[in-house]
């Protein structure tokens, strides 16, 4: 049975003994301040008026440089408030840094204005070798405006962030369609997908079925330290302990074309 998105909201806040991730009316990653959407229409229905552990995760990762985005080409879908794109442009490494950061949701107006004014912030931010963009985007259609943005020896992202997006069920062939459709068909193209545990196992499991029959390898990550925050940038109001609850209450896998 597919979750509407109440019953998602209230098995991630489950998880938190009914609290959000983050209540504060502005979300502070290192030197990143976010907003989430208001909670009107489709940001309410797509949930972007909420950040999500996944996102933190992700942002973690980004953090401590395991992620590999050296010069390379990103697009996240579905970004909502746009912490892992925002943080791969702004907290990463100097030497690792993408050369292009789009950040894309649902062509909704109040996503969309939460959206540029998350990336207006935090812009004199954005280190000097990257572009960064914002674009309205529906999963599964035309994807002319987001490749227009590449530059002219590219003909699709290098990497691209799915972050708590399959408990969307019902978009699981429209997303599939656009990663397809978005990453490079290159040996070092990666996805980088991460889920909250409240996101029913079955579902998770039929978006890899569906990825994997589209030639995508997508592999879970069992990481050792998954019960522990190894980042150092101050979040929020949350210490460690609170940001380690939050990381291990996630799933992340790694994926890439099959057969390039």
């Amino acid at each position: 049975m597919a979750q509407s998105s109440e019953d998602i909201l209230n098995d991630a806040l489950s998880f938190l003994g009914g609290a959000p991730v983050i209540d504060d009316e502005i979300i502070s990653y290192g030197p990143l301040k976010l907003t989430v959407a208001p909670k009107e229409g489709k940001a309410n229905t797509l949930l972007a008026d909420h950040l999500f552990s996944p996102s933190l995760l992700l942002a973690e990762r980004i953090e401590r440089g395991l992620i590999d985005l050296q010069g390379k080409t990103l697009i996240e879908l579905g970004a909502g408030c746009s912490l892992p794109s925002l943080a791969s442009c702004i907290i990463s490494n100097s030497s690792n840094t993408p050369s292009l950061v789009v950040t894309s949701d649902y062509p909704d107006p109040i996503i969309l204005r939460n959206l540029q004014r998350n990336v207006d912030r935090n812009r004199a931010l954005v280190l000097p070798s990257c572009q960064l963009h914002c674009r309205g985007y529906e999963w599964g259609e035309d994807i002319q405006e987001l490749l227009a943005l590449l530059p002219s020896d590219n003909t699709a992202f290098e990497i691209v962030i799915l972050s708590d997006l399959l408990h969307f069920d019902s978009s699981h062939d429209v997303l599939v369609k656009s990663l397809s459709l978005l990453l490079a068909k290159t040996t070092d193209a990666r996805v980088y997908v991460a889920a909250g545990k409240y996101t029913l196992p079955e579902v998770c499991s039929s978006f890899l079925q569906k990825a994997t029959e589209s030639g995508f390898v997508l592999q879970e990550q069992i990481d050792e330290d998954r019960s522990r925050w190894l980042g150092t940038l101050p979040v929020s109001n949350l210490d460690s302990e609170a940001l380690a609850v939050r990381k291990d209450n996630c799933r992340f896998w790694i994926g890439r074309w099959a057969n390039v």
